[in-house]
């Protein structure tokens, strides 16, 4: 492991001098390369240099106690050396995390989609619910939410949303909402005040850049029509919305949250290529059964992966038997605590699969 961190540290040098040079400056195509690749050896370069660091004052600290010294002095560096055992533990364990194969996907921007279930209006009123939350996640992370089209319901809720959230390392964070996602509450709609369960389903998609997915103009059909729904005076005179079929799959995408058809189109071209994508990766996680994601279900969108219970005040994913008690703080997008334990666990199972 020594030797691979030492062969990171001296690209990461390499990379350093590179950016400071006045003809890769000039090359933005070539510098942005290079900044992102450097960007991407920052972590694991500065936990080596420290790992460095505490195996020399370790060294020095031995180096020390080999002498004769005080027994005050020698408690001291004897305690200081334990500290320092200690650390280095931490940051060996911390060094191998970091050296785990990352997910290509991991620093892309997600197209996230939210479809009410069962439920009917009470589904739809938590699928609302549920893209709250998500945005004031992003709002936390300082990133960027935008809608791509949504078909919403009378008293508020939505039959369906499909959004971007656009921010480093989106995917990384987000990437285990996929699934089921379960509601358990009096809704607003039944007088009788019995407990309903409802469930709504998310599913996070990497967006997908052009280079990532080719489409060949011939295989997509493009109809337009009058957006329908609440909206200005275009809604139901214009043909704005768009309709894209992908002939090979019988996938469709269409778009209507945007007065210009050109913009409906080419969110629709956004939300179709990330589906493509999605769909190629989960063949080839098909057919590499070793090359599939860890087994607390990142991906499939039919597995009941949360449970959010109002008379309990809880919220429960079932794939690592997670419970926590703040409810309310999760649904306003404090949802940090649920994804770094979804996170730890994947890298667990990777290094168990390592070691």
């Amino acid at each position: 492991m020594y030797d691979k961190l030492q062969h990171l540290e001296e690209r990461y040098e390499e990379l350093t001098n590179l950016l400071a040079d006045p003809v890769v400056i000039a090359d933005q195509s070539q510098y942005q390369k290079n900044a992102k690749a450097l960007a991407a050896l920052t972590d694991i370069v500065t936990t080596f240099r420290e790992y460095k660091r505490v195996l020399q004052e370790m060294e020095d600290a031995r180096a020390m106690l080999a002498d004769k010294l005080d027994p005050d002095f020698r408690e001291m560096v004897a305690a200081e050396l334990s500290q320092l055992e200690e650390r280095e533990g931490k940051l060996v364990q911390q060094l191998k995390i970091l050296l785990l194969p990352k997910d290509p996907n991991d620093e892309k921007n997600v197209i996230m989609e939210i479809r009410a279930g069962t439920g009917g209006e009470e589904a739809a009123l938590f699928a609302g619910d549920l893209f709250r939350m998500y945005s004031r996640y992003a709002e936390n992370r300082g990133w960027k939410t935008e809608v791509l089209d949504s078909n919403p319901t009378e008293l508020g809720g939505f039959k369906e949303i499909v959004f971007e959230i656009s921010g480093q390392g989106a995917y990384s964070q987000l990437k285990f909402e996929s699934g089921v996602h379960r509601v358990q509450r009096i809704p607003t709609t039944e007088s009788g005040g019995r407990i309903h369960t409802s469930a709504a389903t998310v599913a996070v998609l990497p967006e997908a850049e052009e280079v990532d997915i080719q489409i060949n103009p011939e295989d997509i059909r493009i109809d337009v029509f009058c957006a329908s729904g609440h909206g200005g005076q275009s809604v139901n005179t214009t043909q704005s919305a768009v309709r894209i079929t992908h002939l090979p799959t019988g996938m469709v995408v269409s778009c209507q949250d945007e007065k210009s058809q050109h913009k409906n189109k080419d969110r629709a071209m956004k939300v179709l290529r990330s589906r493509l994508l999605e769909k190629a990766q989960q063949e080839q996680q098909g057919e590499m059964a070793s090359a599939r994601r860890s087994q607390i279900g990142s991906g499939d969108r039919s597995e009941r992966i949360r449970t959010y219970n109002f008379p309990q005040g809880r919220v429960t994913d079932h794939r690592i038997g997670l419970t926590l008690h703040k409810l309310e703080m999760i649904l306003e997008g404090d949802l940090q605590d649920i994804i770094d334990a979804l996170v730890t666990t994947e890298q667990a199972e990777k290094l168990k699969r390592v070691e």
